[in-house]
């Protein structure tokens, strides 16, 4: 099993591979705000754990097991910003509040996230309850 860091750049290889066709070393930099000689690591270590295949200066790409655990980093990250809109989080703590968990989820956890969201994506009716409480909660206070 991945790292959480290694978790961070396979998801970001993924999205990037899966917007522009390719990524290279000074993307992955970039979206993940880190040094160029950090990612070169990284992605050594990914190689390493057969993530992806790296050639300097050639570039890299994801291997089938790459693909599908950033399919799944991708997907869990979705997820989890979906239930935090459902449970009436703030749109600006969102993004924060799913990097800080999402690594310390078991996928057991997740898939009982997804049902959740599911359920409540099926009977709208039951957010606009939920509204309610936080919206008498906050009267309360």
């Amino acid at each position: 099993m991945p790292t959480p860091s290694m978790e961070d750049y396979l998801e970001r290889i993924y999205i990037l591979i899966e917007e522009k066709g390719y990524a290279r070393v000074s993307d992955i930099a970039d979206a993940l705000q880190v040094h160029p000689s950090s990612v070169t690591k990284m992605v050594q270590k990914l190689d390493l754990n057969e993530y992806l295949i790296y050639e300097k200066y050639r570039g890299l790409v994801l291997t089938a097991k790459g693909k599908k655990i950033g399919k799944r980093l991708v997907y869990r990250h979705e997820l989890l910003e979906d239930f935090m809109r459902v449970i009436g989080v703030d749109e600006k703590n969102i993004y924060g509040d799913v990097e800080g968990i999402e690594h310390h989820l078991s996928w057991d956890a997740i898939d009982r996230i997804g049902d959740l969201v599911q359920y409540f994506e099926e009977k709208s009716k039951r957010v606009d309850d939920l509204r309610s409480i936080e919206k008498q909660n906050n009267e309360i206070k």
